[in-house]
């Protein structure tokens, strides 16, 4: 993985995604260089400073966007338009609940992510999933269909940090429009606008969620409904199995990083056992679940377990994850294939230093398995 903040993953994960999901290796170099001292501070000291150095990157970018676009440049606005969005986003993912500031640049991230898929024309309609008398925010990208026939489509779940703008920004739903799946990416309660705009905390019983999502999917002619899948990634790698276990309208899954038993590994990161994806950790889970107290979210957290939930897929179950990760130990990728006894297709794939992708997510490459699950989705679908 790039590291240019030595001994802090924290901010290095960070670093990467932003790359990952589309950043320029300049401008992120910018952004990143007059922070490094701060780093060697820790990962929670100094995410103010990370904050200041990569918004102020992302202005100029906006800034730089704005001049093309007033020569009617609309390609290449979008592009710097939807590029600076994604660094506003991956400096307000860094910050504290409490740090006010994160605010205006989530807003003005949304705003800018919308304007730049706008300009560029890209394929993606905003939706709204409605959910238990309020709503949660998604993008739908749909695959070309050259019959005119409906296509298969999946439904594409956060994990406990990302949202629906990163996912899309990683080339996810591109490409598995390129190999004909449509794809709902959503930011489910708990996740992105669902959180931070809708005050929508996550759950343990992720099928509550996304039966909603099939229910609005069974709503659109250019889908087939009889090939729906879910996949996750990071703390997906938990969603996922869940929701296809529960909610039998799936007619597959996919994960890339399995969260077999998420309950059981806050106990280890209690004992500072493996890194954690984000700074002020235990404050920002307790207000993804809400959770008023790290004692209530302790007793809460053994419900996110996995153990006697995976037998009960009975659709076809792609597990993947690297053999580096640091995040989530690859054990618990094995535990996820070995209990999918009921599934008619199970696959485990694991990615090593010949993939050049072993950490968490594939945060150090970013295609690998991104292209492993598509070409699985599609390929499964196409049995179908």
């Amino acid at each position: 993985m790039f590291e240019p903040f030595p001994g802090n993953y924290v901010w290095n994960l960070s670093t990467n995604l932003a790359l990952m999901c589309g950043g320029n290796i300049g401008e992120i170099d910018e952004a990143c260089r007059p922070i490094r001292e701060a780093a060697a501070k820790g990962e929670d000291a100094g995410t103010a400073l990370f904050f200041d150095s990569w918004v102020k990157v992302a202005h100029q970018v906006l800034a730089n966007g704005a001049a093309d676009e007033a020569k009617g440049r609309a390609l290449s606005a979008g592009l710097k338009y939807q590029r600076g969005a994604g660094y506003l986003l991956a400096a307000e993912r860094m910050q504290s609940r409490d740090y006010a500031p994160r605010w205006e640049a989530y807003r003005r991230g949304l705003d800018m992510f919308r304007r730049g898929v706008e300009l560029q024309g890209l394929a993606c309609e905003f939706v709204d999933i409605p959910y238990e008398g309020a709503s949660y925010p998604a993008l739908f990208v749909p695959a070309p269909s050259p019959d005119g026939r409906p296509t298969p489509v999946l439904v594409s779940c956060n994990g406990l940090d990302s949202m629906k703008e990163q996912i899309f920004g990683a080339g996810n739903p591109a490409a598995f429009a390129a190999r004909g799946v449509s794809t709902l990416v959503i930011d489910q309660p708990g996740t992105g606008a669902a959180l931070r705009l809708g005050g929508l905390v996550g759950r343990h019983d992720s099928e509550a969620w996304a039966s909603c999502a099939v229910d609005y999917l069974l709503t659109r002619k250019d889908v087939d409904p009889k090939r729906i899948g879910i996949f996750g990634l990071s703390l997906g790698g938990y969603f996922a199995p869940r929701a296809a276990a529960f909610e039998k309208r799936f007619a597959l899954c996919a994960v890339m990083g399995a969260n077999h038993d998420w309950g059981e590994m806050q106990r280890r990161r209690m004992a500072r056992e493996g890194d954690r994806p984000v700074p002020h950790y235990w404050d920002h889970v307790m207000w993804v679940f809400g959770k008023k107290t790290i004692e209530e979210f302790m007793d809460w957290a053994p419900a996110m377990d996995l153990n006697g939930v995976v037998e009960k897929i009975t659709v076809p179950f792609l597990v993947t994850h690297g053999a580096g990760d640091r995040q989530i130990p690859v054990e618990y990728a094995h535990k996820s294939y070995d209990q999918a006894v009921n599934s008619p297709r199970r696959e485990l794939r694991i990615t090593t230093a010949t993939d050049f992708e072993v950490e968490h997510c594939g945060a150090d490459n970013g295609t690998v398995l991104r292209d492993y699950i598509a070409d699985w989705v599609s390929e499964t679908f196409s049995e179908m």
